[in-house]
């Protein structure tokens, strides 16, 4: 999600700098677009850190009979180990 938000604001802010040919008395819409473009890169970055720091988990399942003929599955799950900053 922050992902397409931070591409949103980028976009928004561009818009908003290259392509408005209007002035406003109270606001420098130019200044503004650029606001908008870097937060929208500060907020993709951040986006793509937190996807990468996600944690994976993997599950293993096994099935087989044991001595007395019962159908036996067993399931193992191991996950990533979480990283602090």
């Amino acid at each position: 999600m922050s992902i397409g938000f931070g591409i949103f604001l980028f976009v928004v802010g561009a818009i908003m700098t290259f392509a408005l040919n209007f002035q406003v008395d109270w606001i420098d819409l130019d200044l503004v677009g650029a606001l908008l473009m870097g937060a929208g890169v500060i907020v993709f970055i951040i986006g793509l850190v937190m996807m990468m720091r996600r944690r994976q988990s993997t599950t293993t399942v096994r099935s087989g009979v044991d001595a007395n003929g019962a159908q036996v599955t067993e399931r193992d799950t191991k996950s990533s180990p979480d990283q602090t900053i």
